[in-house]
């Protein structure tokens, strides 16, 4: 009796091991099949999406910027742009912390994300009026690409004052232009 009750419990926990590491086995395939969708999206940049910039009517003294995804591989965008209103502009515009989305907006390829520009502001002082505008992605850590790619602004030049600022990118245009 003793023999066939040890042989009975080598038998059961073999099976127990060989179920585990199926189970293991299972979930580090799935871990490689995830991986290889997150390598898969790369950090938007300039050399991979299309950038634009208009002039909205509302909100006033708006501008909208446009980044389309031209790659063959969804990206990130990251954080918000760092941009550079004027070829003399001696710091990025301040980003709008409170239209931070709650999580990294991703592009698939012929897609689109959104940041919204405030150019001036009663509250702001100084301020010239600028023909370009200098843009930067950001990557995974918030530091600059980079390579920077120049924008001719709407109407041959646009009004910046001290209050002009960006906001992070969204996933769509209206919700960029709440801020």
């Amino acid at each position: 009796m003793r023999i066939t009750t040890r042989f009975t419990a080598r038998v059961a926990s073999s099976a127990v091991v060989a179920a585990a590491l199926a189970l293991v086995g299972v979930q580090a395939a799935g871990a490689t099949a995830s991986a290889a969708v997150k390598a898969s999206t790369v950090t938007c940049t300039a050399a991979n999406t299309k950038l634009t910039v208009t002039e909205v009517s509302r909100p006033i003294n708006h501008l909208l910027l446009k980044a389309t995804n031209t790659g063959t591989a969804t990206c990130n965008a990251h954080y918000a742009p760092f941009l550079r209103a004027g070829a003399d502009a001696q710091a990025p515009l301040a980003w709008i912390e409170d239209s931070k989305p709650q999580a990294v907006v991703t592009i698939k390829p012929g897609q689109s994300a959104y940041a919204s520009i405030l150019t001036s502001s009663p509250d702001g002082e100084g301020g010239a009026t600028e023909k370009t505008l200098g843009v930067l992605f950001t990557d995974k850590k918030g530091t600059a690409t980079t390579k920077e790619k120049t924008l001719n602004l709407p109407n041959g030049g646009v009004f910046f004052n001290s209050a002009a600022a960006v906001t992070y990118w969204q996933d769509n245009a209206a919700d960029a232009l709440t801020w």
